[in-house]
C-alpha cells in the first residue's frame, strides 16, 4: 500500500492503494507504520503511483461501513495526518496527479509542496461532510487566510492556481517531479536535523494547540454527522453523480 525506496539517505514512500490511492482504513493505518520504518531517512518525499496522488477518503466504505466503520476510521484519518504532519524531518510532497479531499490535505501536512499536473482541493462539503480538526487545522496552517475559500467553496485548483494561493510551492513538468521533490528535500537538510525539528514544532504549535482546544468540542459533533443515515443517503447521491461524470 505503501512503497518505499531511498535515495542518497531520503525515503520516497509512494502509495500504491487501488487505481486512484483512496484512503481506507487499511492505507491510513499503514502510515505511521511506514514513517517510522523510515524514522533515520534524512528527509521524506511522499507522491503517488499512476496519475493520482490521492483522490481523498474512499466514500464507498463510508457508506458500506456505515457507523461502525465511521468510528473507526475518524481516529485513525487524524493519527494518520499527525503523523505526517508532525514527522520532524523534512517532508515533500511529489503531487503527481489529483490530489482531492483528503488527498489533499495529505500534501498540505507536507513541509514543502511541488505539483505537475491534475488538480487539487478540498471537496468534503460538496460531499455533505463537515471536516475533523485535525485535516481543518493542517489546511489552516498551509494555506492560512485562503483556508476559507479552500473549505467553503469546495473547489479544484489546477497547479498554477494551487501555486497562486501558496498551497503549492513549485509547479514542475510531470518528467521531472521526483528529481525537483529530492532536490528540494535535500536543500531542507541543510539545518542540523534538531534544529530543523525544533523549528518545524515552533511553527506548528499554533495549530497543534487549535487542535487541542478544538477536537474535543467539535469531533464528537463531526462523527454523528459523519454516522448519520442523512449523510450515507447525500454519500450515496454524490457517489451516483460522480459515476454519472
Amino acid at each position: 500500500m505503501i512503497d518505499t525506496t531511498e535515495y542518497d539517505g531520503t525515503a520516497v514512500l509512494t502509495l500504491d492503494h487501488g487505481p486512484v490511492n483512496a484512503l481506507d482504513l487499511e492505507l491510513l493505518s499503514a502510515f505511521p507504520k511506514a514513517l517510522d520504518a523510515v524514522a533515520d531517512a534524512r528527509a521524506v518525499v511522499l507522491t503517488g503511483s499512476g496519475r493520482t496522488f490521492s483522490a481523498g477518503v474512499d466514500l464507498k466504505r463510508i457508506v458500506e461501513g456505515g457507523a461502525p466503520y465511521v468510528a473507526e476510521f475518524l481516529p485513525v484519518l487524524s493519527r494518520a495526518l499527525l503523523a505526517l504532519f508532525d514527522h520532524p524531518k523534512p517532508v515533500v510532497a511529489a503531487v503527481n496527479g489529483h490530489a482531492l479531499a483528503g488527498g489533499c490535505v495529505l500534501a498540505a501536512a507536507c513541509d514543502v509542496r511541488l505539483m505537475s499536473e491534475g488538480t487539487i482541493g478540498l471537496a468534503e462539503l460538496a460531499a455533505g461532510l463537515p471536516f475533523p480538526t485535525v485535516p481543518l487545522e493542517i489546511v489552516r496552517h498551509a494555506v492560512g487566510h485562503a483556508a476559507d475559500a479552500m473549505v467553503l467553496g469546495a473547489g479544484r485548483l489546477d497547479p498554477a492556481g494551487a501555486a497562486a494561493i501558496g498551497l503549492v510551492h513549485e509547479t514542475v513538468e510531470p518528467g521531472r517531479l521526483l528529481a525537483a521533490a529530492l532536490v528540494r528535500a535535500d536543500g531542507l537538510c541543510a539545518a542540523p536535523a534538531d534544529v530543523y525539528a525544533l523549528a518545524k514544532r515552533q511553527l506548528h504549535r499554533p495549530a497543534r494547540e487549535r487542535i487541542e482546544a478544538a477536537g474535543p468540542k467539535d469531533d464528537p459533533q463531526v462523527l454523528r454527522i459523519w454516522s448519520s443515515e442523512r449523510t450515507g443517503l447525500s454519500l450515496g447521491a454524490y457517489l451516483s453523480r460522480l459515476r454519472r461524470k
